[in-house]
């Protein structure tokens, strides 16, 4: 069995064949996915956790876990108010952490300054709830400076909590997933982990403990090798795990296992202390 740790399943582009969708993960042996909760903007992100209710009596399905968060491309649209509705989500029972969350100095939709203020408003919401966090770092094309951000503020403003979280989408350095993992994190690898020019990415996961590794989609974006280009859905997390043992010199079910036990015990941690 499988678990993809992170996708959007509230997309629009899903919006034609949501259900059958998520049928194809099923049968593909997908049995969790955990649902990034962060809609359009703050005012949408809400609807993750509404799918997962949607489908929860639907044993034909995976198990869908929610996340709900301001992405850093939306910081700007985080006043007090929406500040306040996920501080109210946070104690729904499906919420299993805040994000995704972090720093995106590649797009840089949000000013840096604003996006480093509300990812530490969401870290005391995150902290007080006692839920791990999702992070999102992307750093621009001339610096990684995003990363030293991002880790510097979780140093600060996280590590203390003992919580801990989850690298979404992991493309940083070996020093950026250890300092990381110093603080409790799993480290996430998606779908570009099979793409031609990600040996560096590669390279980094060939050497994460074991313990500490999750696969993802990051669903509809990023789909792997053979469906580059395309529209990504969890089924083809699969791939992900694939390749991922591949890297690793291991056996597929292997890599299966340990990503889904990996899964389901830091998850399960984080629910009972937030409980």
């Amino acid at each position: 069995m499988l678990v993809d740790s992170h996708a959007h399943l509230d997309s629009d582009r899903y919006a034609e064949d949501r259900e059958a969708m998520l049928l194809r993960a099923r049968e593909a042996g997908v049995e969790t996915v955990l649902a990034v909760g962060i809609g359009d903007g703050p005012e949408t992100m809400h609807r993750a956790l509404e799918l997962s209710r949607e489908y929860a009596s639907n044993r034909s399905m995976p198990q869908i876990v929610v996340s709900v968060g301001i992405h850093p491309h939306e910081a700007e649209l985080a006043d007090q108010a929406a500040l306040e509705r996920l501080n109210a989500l946070a104690v729904e029972p499906e919420i299993v952490a805040i994000g995704e969350i972090g720093l995106d100095y590649f797009y840089d939709h949000s000013p840096r300054d604003v996006q480093k203020r509300v990812f530490i408003e969401q870290m005391k919401i995150a902290a007080a709830h006692k839920l791990p966090i999702l992070i999102h770092c992307r750093a621009s094309a001339e610096s990684s400076n995003a990363w030293d951000d991002t880790l510097e503020l979780l140093k600060q403003h996280w590590r203390m909590t003992g919580l801990g979280g989850v690298l979404h989408c992991f493309a940083g350095e070996q020093s950026h997933a250890e300092q990381a993992m110093d603080m409790g994190f799993l480290v996430s690898f998606a779908g570009n982990i099979t793409f031609p020019k990600a040996q560096p990415i590669r390279n980094v996961a060939g050497n994460i403990p074991a313990e500490r590794l999750l696969i993802e989609t990051d669903a509809p974006f990023l789909a792997p090798v053979p469906y580059r280009g395309q529209r990504n859905e969890s089924a083809l997390v699969r791939h992900v795990a694939e390749k991922l043992a591949e890297v690793r010199g291991e056996d597929y079910e292997t890599m299966a296992l340990t990503t889904t036990e990996n899964f389901h015990r830091f998850f399960h941690g984080a629910r009972s202390q937030a409980g």
